[in-house]
């Protein structure tokens, strides 16, 4: 317990001097295995860990569904998410910041990154709300706080590193996604409503359009239909395996800007390259977080917390109620991989030995994760639009999302008290 804990200082040091996560952890992981066993075994465990991991069929299911992602990017489909949700809710109070929305919950469902999804809406939605008059700190707010979804509405980079972490089946995280996801909608659009009631103002409604343009309108939005029932389809009804999807829908992706000749032999490299940047520094992320939690678990950590908790005799819930509360504390200071890669091999063991679901667990550490992407002073969805729209202060965005964590939490509270939202689907699943 002593020696986890001076690790995790250690680990916390060398972040605060700069060193980039993954060698850090890196770096913990080997010398504290090291002085624990010695180091000729920690040097054989890294090479062990490094080897499987790189051999690992599985772990071709990140750069695929990085990839694309970073082909949807260029596909217009976020353009014309948002023109068709637009027509169908643009003319209410706020009907705009709600197309914001639900464009980025759509879009969210073939990117999987939440940073990708804020930034590309940016462009997209933050010009019209601010010809339509909208207030800067509900416009932000709304793309901000869209952005989120990206990681819970699968295809999810975060559920595959937890699926990684964990060895849960990747497939029933994403299954277990979906329900989930479709509340955060909710709540999200519930949130604009009740910001909008108060101060009709800053989300004036837009001209109502008729049935003529709305279908057409959704007509446009075939492609991410198609691509999503495609990969969540072939998942979930067993007709191929995550990893299988990952390339399928890499694949549907590539042919969809290939057919509107969106992606030249230049744009073809750039995307090529920024899926092998993004990879490479997952993966270097990945392999520290597997070696800093080869440590812990030698130091004995979740087995001296899994004896604490026991000892105090609280009901279960009241270990996942302190276990949220640490993610949000947490999430005010680390970014949400970060976050993710440190809690889970500490969390993981305790949540299973209290005989919670791990798919549920992992839904759940997603879901406090969105949180962390919208609170400052790490929220990194708060950072994009800011170095997107230099104009609006980092503060105007964060008074603007007060509405929007609030609705994150109620997110949380309906998880927790009705498990069978993220239960439910990956228990129908073949």
């Amino acid at each position: 317990m002593t020696a986890a804990g001076l690790g995790l200082l250690a680990l916390f040091l060398l972040l605060a001097i700069g060193v980039p996560l993954g060698f850090a952890m890196a770096l913990v992981g080997f010398v504290g295995f090291g002085l624990l066993v010695n180091f000729e075994a920690a040097s054989y465990s890294v090479g062990q860990i490094v080897f499987d991991n790189v051999m690992n069929y599985g772990f071709s299911v990140l750069p695929l569904f990085i990839l694309m992602g970073n082909f949807v990017a260029r596909s217009r489909l976020a353009e014309e998410l948002f023109a068709a949700a637009d027509a169908f809710i643009g003319h209410r109070r706020g009907g705009l910041a709600m197309a914001t929305i639900l464009a980025c919950g759509g879009f969210s469902s073939v990117c999987g990154s939440s940073v990708a999804t804020a930034a590309t809406m940016v462009k997209i939605a933050l010009p019209p709300m601010r010809r339509r008059a909208y207030a800067d700190s509900l416009a932000t707010a709304a793309i901000a706080a869209g952005g989120t979804l990206g990681i819970l509405i699968p295809p999810s980079t975060v559920m595959v590193i937890y699926g990684i972490l964990t060895g849960a089946d990747i497939g029933k995280l994403f299954a277990a996604g979906i329900l989930p996801g479709i509340v955060a909608i909710l709540c999200l659009l519930g949130a604009v409503a009740v910001a909008t009631a108060r101060r009709p103002a800053i989300g004036p409604p837009g001209p109502r359009q008729g049935w003529s343009q709305r279908l057409h309108a959704l007509k446009q939005t075939w492609g991410i239909l198609a691509l999503f029932a495609l990969v969540m389809g072939g998942i979930y009804f067993g007709v191929f395996t995550a990893t299988e999807a990952a390339g399928i829908g890499a694949a549907g992706a590539f042919s969809f800007v290939v057919m509107r000749r969106l992606l030249g032999w230049s744009d073809l490299r750039k995307t090529l390259i920024e899926t092998a940047r993004t990879t490479a520094l997952m993966f270097v992320i990945l392999f520290g977080a597997l070696i800093f939690s080869n440590f812990i678990e030698a130091a004995g950590l979740p087995t001296a917390l899994s004896r604490w908790i026991s000892a105090l005799d609280v009901a279960p819930l009241v270990v996942i109620l302190a276990i949220v509360a640490i993610y949000l504390v947490l999430g005010c200071a680390l970014e949400s991989i970060s976050m993710v890669l440190l809690t889970v091999p500490i969390f993981f063991p305790i949540v299973v030995g209290l005989k919670y679901d791990p798919i549920w667990f992992g839904i759940l550490v997603v879901v406090v994760t969105e949180i962390s992407m919208i609170t400052p002073p790490v929220g990194l969805n708060i950072f994009v639009i800011n170095a997107m729209a230099p104009d609006v202060p980092s503060g105007t965005v964060v008074r603007g999302l007060v509405p929007f964590i609030l609705a994150e939490i109620v997110l949380v509270l309906l998880l927790l008290a009705v498990p069978q939202m993220a239960t439910l689907l990956p228990s129908l699943m073949r």
